[in-house]
């Protein structure tokens, strides 16, 4: 059974960085791609970042390019997302995803249609 926990959430002061850690558990890791998403109060869920088994391969979503770093660690099972220059509107739940890869092992989506797996969520809150 798969199991993804999210940790690293916090509050911090617009500015500031965090990195959010997704353990993964349960499941062959590189066999999965995997991803970041968020959901603010009465918003709906929406996609920030994915990455390919290797690691060679990633997405954004358009607001937090340049700012938001994907990356894995395959011999930790472990996903990040570096968060540089957060602002008040990146407050949100964020959430891991994984994905048993079928045939596209060279690119990903940040659509959570796209994926089975989810952990729990942690919270960011990002103060002006």
């Amino acid at each position: 059974q798969v199991h993804l926990v999210e940790s690293g959430g916090s509050l911090v002061q617009a500015g500031g960085s965090l990195r959010l850690s997704c353990r993964a558990s349960g499941l062959t890791f590189t066999n999965y791609t995997m991803a970041w998403f968020r959901q603010a109060p009465g918003k709906e869920r929406e996609g920030v970042s994915c990455i390919i088994w290797t690691g060679l391969m990633s997405d954004y979503e358009d607001s937090v390019k340049g700012r938001f770093t994907i990356s894995r660690d395959n011999a930790k099972n472990t996903v990040y997302l570096q968060m540089n220059s957060l602002k008040p509107e990146d407050t949100a739940m964020y959430y891991c995803a994984a994905e048993h890869i079928a045939d596209n092992w060279e690119t990903c989506l940040i659509t959570s249609g796209a994926y089975t797996h989810w952990g729990q969520g942690t919270q960011v809150t990002v103060s002006s």
